[in-house]
C-alpha cells in the first residue's frame, strides 16, 4: 500500500509539473523569440493639464500667459534597452520621426521589427543630429522634404527645426495678445541637438503577439519654463514678437528640454 501511494505521488508531482511548464510555454510573456512591435506615443501636456491649442490659457511661474498654437519636435536615433543591459538600435533609414500637436496620429510611433525582449529604458535625440545633416542632403531622403512641408526645416543650408514652439503670450509688462515663436536648431556654432533618456516605471514584453504601449508626456511648460527660466516678455522684439531662434537663450532652452519628457505607463496588450 506505501509502494502504491508513493507511486500516486511520484505520477501527481510528474503531472503537476507538465501542467507548470506547458503554462510557461503558453504564456505570451515567455515566449522571448523573433520580433515584435513597439508603440511610443507622445502626449503633450501643459504642467498638469493636458494641453489644447488656440483657446487654452497656460500660467508660467514668470507670470507670463501663453495660448499655444503650434508644436511640433522631431524624435531620432531611438535605443531601445533591455532588462540584461543589452541595447537595440532601431534604423537610421527608419528613424526620424515629426510629432506633431494637431495631428494625432504623429504622435504614436509605430516601432517594427523590434527583437523580442523585456525592455526598461528608452534614448532618443530631439532633432536631427549633427552626423546625419553633415552626410549631406541625399543622405536624408525624403524627410527633408517632409521637414519643409511641416515647416520644420529652413533652406538646407540653415538645417532642420528641432523643436518648434508657437502662439501668443500676455504678461505684465505685455499687456496686449502678442505672438512669440520659439524654434531650436542650428545657429552659429551651436547645433542644438539634444538627447534624451527615460526609464520605464513597467518593463515593455515585446513579442510577436504583444505590441506594447510607451505613454510618453511632454511638459512644453518646460521649454521656458524649466530649469532655466525664460522670459518671453524679455524677448520681445515689438511688432515682430518675441522671437526666439537663436543666441544665448537658445542654448538654456536646448537644455530645459532634457527634463521635459517622462514616461507616464506603458500598456503591455
Amino acid at each position: 500500500m506505501k509502494f502504491q501511494l508513493k507511486n500516486i505521488v511520484a505520477v501527481m508531482a510528474m503531472a503537476l509539473a507538465f501542467v507548470s511548464c506547458s503554462n510557461d510555454d503558453e504564456n505570451p510573456a515567455n515566449n522571448i523569440t523573433g520580433t515584435g512591435k513597439l508603440d511610443v506615443e507622445y502626449d503633450n501636456v501643459f504642467g498638469s493639464a493636458d494641453l489644447i491649442l488656440n483657446s487654452q490659457a497656460n500660467v508660467t511661474s514668470q507670470g507670463e500667459t501663453l495660448n499655444v498654437s503650434d508644436v511640433k519636435y522631431i524624435i531620432s536615433n531611438i535605443v531601445l534597452t533591455k532588462e540584461d543591459g543589452s541595447t537595440f538600435v532601431y534604423p537610421k533609414a527608419q528613424g526620424y520621426f515629426i510629432v506633431s500637436e494637431a495631428n494625432e496620429a504623429s504622435r504614436v510611433l509605430k516601432l517594427e521589427n523590434i527583437p523580442a525582449g523585456n525592455y526598461t529604458k528608452i534614448k532618443f535625440g530631439i532633432g536631427v543630429d549633427e552626423a546625419q545633416y553633415n552626410a549631406g542632403q541625399t543622405v536624408q531622403g525624403d524627410f527633408f522634404a517632409y521637414a519643409q512641408d511641416e515647416d520644420m526645416a529652413w533652406s538646407w543650408s540653415a538645417g532642420y527645426k528641432h523643436l518648434l514652439f508657437e502662439g501668443m503670450f500676455t504678461s505684465s509688462s505685455v499687456t496686449t495678445s502678442t505672438q512669440f515663436m520659439i524654434h531650436t536648431g542650428k545657429s552659429g556654432a551651436d547645433y542644438n541637438y539634444k538627447e534624451v533618456t527615460l526609464n520605464f516605471p513597467d518593463k515593455a514584453l515585446v513579442r510577436t503577439n504583444i505590441t506594447p504601449d510607451v505613454h510618453i508626456f511632454a511638459d512644453v511648460a518646460k521649454i521656458i519654463d524649466g530649469t532655466n527660466k525664460i522670459k518671453l516678455s524679455d524677448n520681445n522684439m515689438g511688432g515682430m514678437g518675441a522671437m526666439i531662434m537663436s543666441g544665448s537663450n537658445l542654448a538654456l532652452i536646448t537644455a530645459n528640454l532634457s527634463n521635459m519628457f517622462t514616461v507616464n505607463h506603458v500598456h503591455n496588450d
